[in-house]
């Protein structure tokens, strides 16, 4: 089961067409609706499962409005007993205006109208870290951080005067990133040095940092807008998986 947001569907999207790719002739099964997607492989009794959820904390209709509790996960019951688990969030903790969906973050009984978003983020990631050390059994999931997946809406990032990835066709040459590591990189290794329960860090950044040319902008004609965060498939996000598959292996 991947649990995140749109780069998680990302991830199994490319998960689920690279093993449809390598056994074309299987029995499949498709199930869509609301938060959960699954994809059945018949044959082999094997489900790779999509659980949409942006914060992996609870967001939930109050009074008030709509709230981001950022020390309640209500929703992990519908994670149990999953073989692997594959988590990720982080792009929508940055979104304001328009495209921020709650109205109050939440802490105990606090209400914030607002908060440094890296301290909410990782307020939010120790809530989860609480959740995996006291929900998982090592001897029967495996659990995995897909790591923070970066945008490239910045040339200076890369050392061009663009403002975004549009038009981009080649990857950053070289062997680093001008920009260094996002904060939000930092802030997944601090609480990751403090679970408890093993958990495999999919350290996808640096080598996407250096992608700024996988991205659906200026590719696919149905994609309205600078799309500069999530990724083409079949493309970058087969890499990971190929980088999961390896972990799994050795």
């Amino acid at each position: 089961m991947f649990v995140g947001d749109s780069l998680s569907l990302n991830q199994w999207q490319s998960l689920t067409c690279l093993i449809h790719a390598s056994t074309p002739n299987l029995k499949t099964a498709v199930v869509r609706r609301d938060s959960l997607s699954s994809v059945t492989f018949q044959d082999y009794g094997v489900s790779v499962v999509l659980y949409h959820t942006p914060y992996l904390v609870d967001m939930v209709r109050d009074k008030v409005g709509t709230v981001l509790k950022l020390d309640s996960i209500e929703d992990g019951n519908a994670w149990r007993g999953m073989d692997m688990l594959i988590f990720n969030t982080w792009h929508w903790w940055t979104h304001r205006g328009n495209n921020q969906p709650w109205n109050y973050m939440q802490e105990g009984t606090k209400k914030y109208k607002d908060m440094d978003r890296l301290i909410a983020f990782y307020k939010g990631l120790s809530t989860w870290a609480r959740w995996v050390d006291r929900n998982v059994d090592p001897s029967k999931t495996k659990v995995f951080f897909q790591g923070i997946s970066p945008t490239h809406y910045e040339g200076r990032e890369w050392n061009e005067p663009s403002r975004s990835c549009k038009g981009q066709t080649q990857p950053v040459s070289g062997s680093s990133y001008p920009a260094g590591l996002p904060a939000a990189a930092l802030v997944v290794n601090k609480v990751l040095a403090r679970i408890r329960k093993p958990v495999y860090l999919l350290d996808v950044t640096m080598l996407s940092q250096m992608r700024k040319d996988a991205h659906p902008t200026g590719y696919n004609g149905e994609h309205k807008g600078t799309d500069c965060s999530h990724w083409c498939l079949p493309g970058l996000p087969d890499t990971w998986n190929q980088l999961l598959y390896a972990a799994l292996i050795h």
